[in-house]
């Protein structure tokens, strides 16, 4: 883990209904007056329209509008290499392909990138990674946090359910990414950033006092995800976000036909992983059954048999990245806690 003297935090953050008419205006006053906006493919419409409609009556010049369905590098660096002098801003519209590929390219052009979420379905929109795909393989590349996040409440509240607790299962994720980290430091003596690690805490707390599906759940939720990434950030780690639950996830990701949202299969991984810990697995399967997480997964459960697999793999998938599934017997203990388990079971079939 580097350590790091300076960091780069958001400089402008509106978290606010109707923030999304207010975009052109928060460029305008920044003097980003020629944008590039990559938006997600399907964005609903209205949503394209208001931006438009916000960019002109603010005097901000779009030549490309662009759609992304494709989150690989690839794609990445080709519209990297069509950023033209004008452009002062780029700008990432909807969910996570568009945003992590719009957060790539201006990491390369060296461009104040707006993170403007429509969804809350994981803590990528703010954090100093882009997740795309290299050759067909999912990678983590390193790029920079937002120089502005801008939340529209309503607009997120609205997403589909799915989206919302993919969210709160990424977040539920720091608690068992803090042991790991911690146990970490007592294995292998990997340096614990004390601050980075609070403040990770901090921000799953903050949303388990209220974790509703309103305005003021998503004003909780967006800023818990976003404090976490500024806490990669600070230790210039994945460490205060990412453990054995996440290997788990990324071992699903490369191996499984049809991978399941992010947080969705992070949020499971999270409370196996805390039955393995022995860590707050009452808090988190508390937080899964008030918020639905547990009804939505069962309503669709995993493979029994592609979790196995996964789980055998995980371990593998970083070096050096100690977690509980690194202590010996863990992988064959959490096997069988997929059967095991009563919260477990109805998650997989065989």
């Amino acid at each position: 883990m580097s350590i790091k003297t300076q960091i780069a935090i958001p400089s402008l953050v509106r978290v606010k209904s109707g923030a999304l008419d207010r975009l052109g205006l928060y460029l305008e006053r920044n003097a980003h007056r020629h944008a590039m906006v990559l938006v997600s493919r399907g964005m609903v419409p209205a949503y394209v329209d208001r931006v438009r409609e916000s960019f002109e009556s603010h005097g901000v010049a779009c030549d490309d509008w662009i759609e992304v369905d494709d989150a690989s590098f690839e794609r990445a660096t080709e519209l990297f290499a069509g950023v033209r002098k004008e452009i002062k801003a780029v700008v990432g519209l909807g969910g996570g392909k568009a945003l992590d590929v719009a957060k790539y390219v201006a990491f390369l052009a060296r461009l104040p990138y707006y993170a403007t979420p429509t969804s809350l379905s994981n803590d990528g929109f703010c954090s100093p990674q882009s997740s795309l795909t290299v050759r067909g393989r999912r990678k983590s590349l390193a790029a920079a946090l937002p120089y502005a996040v801008v939340v529209d409440l309503d607009v997120c509240k609205d997403a589909p359910k799915a989206l919302w607790l993919s969210g709160v299962g990424d977040l539920a994720s720091k608690i068992t990414a803090i042991r790991d980290w911690k146990l970490a430091f007592h294995a292998v003596g990997e340096p614990v950033d004390d601050f980075a690690a609070l403040l990770s805490d901090a921000t799953v707390y903050q949303f388990l006092g209220r974790p509703s599906i309103d305005v003021d759940g998503a004003r909780l939720l967006s800023t818990s995800l976003m404090l976490n990434g500024v806490a990669m950030e600070i230790c210039g780690s994945s460490r205060p976000a990412s453990g054995g639950e996440h290997l788990i996830s990324h071992a699903l990701d490369a191996l499984v036909e049809r991978p399941r949202l992010h947080g969705l299969q992070v949020g499971v991984a999270t409370y196996l992983t805390s039955l393995l810990q022995k860590n707050e697995s009452e808090r988190i399967d508390r937080l899964f059954d008030e918020t639905g997480f547990w009804a939505l997964v069962r309503s669709d459960p995993f493979s029994r048999d592609e979790w196995s697999k996964a789980i055998r793999m995980a371990p593998s998938i970083k070096e050096d990245f100690y977690t509980v599934l690194s202590q010996e017997g863990a992988v064959e203990r959490a096997i069988s806690l997929l059967d095991e388990d009563e919260k477990l079971k109805p998650c997989f079939v065989a």
